[in-house]
């Protein structure tokens, strides 16, 4: 499983010439993925960014959500990932990211994340994908 941080899902579903490109390989790999999947928390993570129009989508955000999550599994947030989150470091101050960061650990998911903070997590070491 490839788990995928908000911001990548994001620009990967929503390209927009003022942010960063992902890379063809970068995409290539999520595009050749045997199972792709994001953290209930990215919609939430969207939603913030879309109220704050810090990213701008075509359409309401539940319609661009449902779209753009055509073959991709939303992984709820349940006991363990919470408890995981809690017991990580706080490199990171938000922590919508480090329940990202649980998900692909209870999930035992390669994470796919350009957030400089991530590779100081050993916890991830051996499943970040950072480019």
């Amino acid at each position: 499983m490839l788990l995928l941080d908000a911001h990548i899902w994001i620009r990967w579903q929503n390209p927009q010439p003022s942010s960063i490109v992902l890379s063809k390989p970068l995409i290539d790999r999520i595009e050749t993925a045997d199972s792709v999947a994001i953290s209930a928390i990215s919609c939430w993570e969207l939603g913030q960014l879309v109220k704050r129009q810090r990213v701008q989508i075509s359409l309401p955000l539940d319609e661009w959500v449902q779209a753009a999550l055509e073959d991709i599994q939303v992984l709820p947030i349940d006991q363990a990932i919470a408890l995981k989150a809690s017991q990580l470091p706080e490199h990171h101050r938000d922590p919508a990211d480090r329940i990202i960061i649980a998900t692909a650990l209870i999930y035992d998911a390669a994470l796919i994340s350009l957030d400089a903070i991530f590779p100081t997590y050993t916890e991830l070491q051996g499943r970040l994908i950072s480019g």
